[in-house]
This record gives C-alpha cells, structure tokens and sequence, in this order.
C-alpha cells in the first residue's frame, strides 16, 4: 500500500496550472503540470486521498504500467502477462477504451480486443462497456501504457446536487475559477445569476473545508488493492469543519432556479452560510459584511437563445455591478469576448481559454469596482 507510483489528475485544458497549485497546498508531490491534467508521485492512500480532497480534477488516474509492443502478437502476450490480479478484481466488470497514436499497432478496435480477451482468459474478469471501472490504454510510439480510472463517475458530480438548470456550471470549474480568483474562503461570495448555485455552495464549502467527495463513491472502492478501514480513517481524518465568518449568496429571476440552489445547499450542509432569493440582476445588493466576489456565469447565446439581444443583457449586468457593488471583484465566465465587453466592466486580459460544455470559455477577472 505504501509503494508509490505514478498519479495523473486530470482538469480541463486550460486550467492545468490552477490545478497544480491545488495539488501542491494539499500536500501532494506534484512532479509537473501536462497538457491535461498534473502528474504527482504517490501510494494508493494518496489515490484515495486525491479522490476525496482534490476539488478541481476531473478524474483521479493510476498508472499501472508500460511496455514496448512492435504488433498485436506481442501485444497480447505481454496483456496476458501483464499482473492484472495486483488492482482488480474478477468479480468486478470493467471496461476497455484503447488509443493508439503514431505507432505500429494503429488498430485501436483490434488492440482493444487483445486486451479484453487477456483481462477474460487471465482474470476472469467480466468486460463490459457500461461498467463503472474502466481501463485507459495508450499506445504511442510503440509505448503501451495501461492506467486505470479509479474515480468512477466524474468527479464533478459531488453527490448532493440533484436539481441543475440549463447549460449549468460544473463544480470542478467553479472550484478552479474561484481559486483563479484568489479566493481562500475568508471572503463573501455572490452570484446575481445563480441557476442551481454552483459557484455560491462551492465557495461555501471550500470556506468550511467539507471535502469534496464526501457524500459519494468512488471506482478504487471496487478494487484488490481496496482497505475499507484504512479508507475510513482516511475520510474520519478530515471531518473538522471551519469555523466560517462571511456569508454566500445568490439570486436569480427564476423562482425554479431559486428552489434547486436552495435545496443542493441544504443537501451539500452548506444552508447555514448560503442562501439564495429571487429576484433580477439589476435588484442584486451585497450582503452586510466585507467586501467580496462576484461570480457569475452569464448565458452566452451559443447554447442558449439569441446571442444578439444578450448585449443588452451584459451592459445592464455591468452597470449593476458598478452601481451596487463597488470594491466588490467580478469574475466573469463567457465563451464570448465580446459579450464580456459590453458589460463596461474594467475587465483584464484573460488567461488562457477553457473547455466547458463543448464551448471554450474564458474567465474574465476586475479588480475592486
């Protein structure tokens, strides 16, 4: 259990720095950000341990090995002398995804075959496309590197938040943006668009220090390598909860919208510092209390209705922000550089783009109004 190997979280293009940085101040030995993700060293506690903390990684994955293959002969001979029995279990199904790039073995349907018949021959193991545990095979200038997904499902998906609206935020970005932002938790958060409350509840927990998998399971649950106890006190380790001195809030016009954020907070145990109410942007008032930040993300037009007429939408959004929040910091989310214009906003120039819902959006940054 104690045997270190490599870890590759992975993130949204784009947000790999931001990434790292998380990694680091949670104590893991990050060895570099890649195009994707962050590779750190470490034992399968810190898999565990990565899983349940890390707010920004997508997905968790484990490096199993490598080997040269030249042909799909030798591919499946070494598949079936690869220790598949070290990690799975033959009870648990698990699936196959196979790439192959610049490389003698270019089938990436045949390769795939090799390996689910070494898994069934050698393991025993079920293959099926809809099981949860999936194995990730890359074969790339003749270099066969097999990892396994140990998150399961991704890891955006907390497991308190039932109710989403339309083209909604993923916690995983939000968590990143607001770390982009500065925020360590000992500032207000407000959201005058709130939809399901995604930037409000995940500010709230950050600031409360609830990890961020805590209400659900993971795929390394299901593995040979699993240690049930040793995930138990891994998890009773970090139940102490902050003491929090701000408040987090959002609003929206819809009173649907209004309903789900205020019940994904109940459900995250977050009602006691974010609260939600309805109303339209341009009523929104800071709470009582220090000055903060302003998340939003914005409808951009390519998903959602008519692009042209939400120009209007931005400028009015702007000039309420510059009225009603001064020293307040906006951060705003857009795929539109344009629309994040129109707002009047004294925006600076934003970092790289991010990938969000097949869109490529940028966070734009002020500083105090």
């Amino acid at each position: 259990m104690d045997t270190e190997f490599e870890i590759f979280l992975a993130t949204a293009p784009g947000l790999e720095p931001v990434l790292q940085a998380e990694a680091e101040s949670l104590g893991f030995a990050v060895s570099e950000a890649v195009p994707g993700g962050a590779n750190i060293r470490g034992s399968w506690h810190d898999v565990w341990r990565a899983n349940l903390l890390l707010r920004g990684a997508n997905r968790v994955l484990v490096r199993l090995g490598s080997f040269r293959v030249m042909h799909l002969a030798q591919l499946d001979k070494r598949a079936r002398k690869f220790p598949w029995a070290d990690v799975l279990r033959p009870d648990v199904p698990v699936k196959v995804d196979v790439v192959c790039k610049k490389s003698r073995v270019y089938h990436a349907g045949a390769a795939t075959q090799r390996i689910e018949k070494a898994l069934v021959e050698e393991l025993g193991a079920t293959v099926s496309k809809d099981a949860e545990l999936r194995i990730m095979v890359r074969i790339e200038d003749d270099l066969c590197t097999i990892s396994l997904d140990t998150s399961g499902e991704l890891l955006h998906k907390r497991g308190h938040k039932e109710a989403v609206g339309k083209a909604p935020m993923r916690e995983t970005l939000a968590s990143l943006f607001l770390r982009q932002m500065g925020f360590d938790g000992t500032v207000p958060v407000y959201d005058p668009m709130c939809g399901s409350g995604t930037f409000v509840i995940e500010a709230a927990e950050m600031a409360m220090g609830l990890a961020a998998g805590r209400a659900r399971s993971f795929g390394f649950e299901q593995l040979a390598s699993f240690d049930a106890a040793a995930w138990s006190e891994i998890k009773a380790h970090h139940t102490q909860l902050n003491d929090v001195q701000v408040q987090f809030a959002g609003s929206d016009r819809d009173a649907g919208a209004v309903r789900m954020a205020s019940a994904n907070a109940e459900r995250a145990g977050v009602a006691g510092c974010a609260s939600f109410s309805m109303m339209p942007f341009a009523e929104a008032s800071p709470l009582d209390g220090p000055t903060g930040l302003v998340m939003v993300n914005p409808p951009y037009g390519a998903r959602i209705g008519n692009k042209k007429v939400l120009y209007s939408v931005y400028a009015g959004l702007g000039d309420a922000l510059k009225t009603r929040f001064k020293g307040w910091r906006v951060g705003m989310v857009t795929s539109e550089p344009g629309l994040a214009r129109a707002s009047g906003l004294p925006f600076a120039k934003p970092g790289a783009p991010v990938a969000h819902g097949g869109l490529r959006v940028n966070l734009f940054q002020t500083g105090p109004l």
